[in-house]
């Protein structure tokens, strides 16, 4: 096995391996899924010698839209309001 030098460190790092599949495909351990769970996605990157996972959290745009569909109002009915909107101005 080759390791490549990553020297970001931290106290709160603790050493886990994960192991990429022919899909190239990671499966994150288990501790990493407990504190992260609720994440869905993760923002990738590197600095040229180690990987860097960010999680990333759903945005207010995706709650408002979620809440909209809840009610059952759709594209039409926002497109309806903000033209009676502009009607009184």
């Amino acid at each position: 096995m080759v390791r490549f030098p990553c020297f970001l460190v931290s106290l709160f790092q603790s050493i886990m391996l994960a192991k990429k599949t022919i899909k190239n495909q990671i499966t994150l351990p288990k501790a990493v899924i407990t504190r992260f769970g609720a994440v869905e996605y993760f923002e990738v990157s590197t600095d040229g010698e180690c990987i860097i996972l960010r999680p990333l959290q759903r945005s207010r745009a995706d709650e408002v839209r979620a809440r909209l569909a809840e009610l059952g109002i759709n594209e039409r009915d926002v497109a309806d309001a903000v033209t009676w909107a502009h009607e009184k101005e």
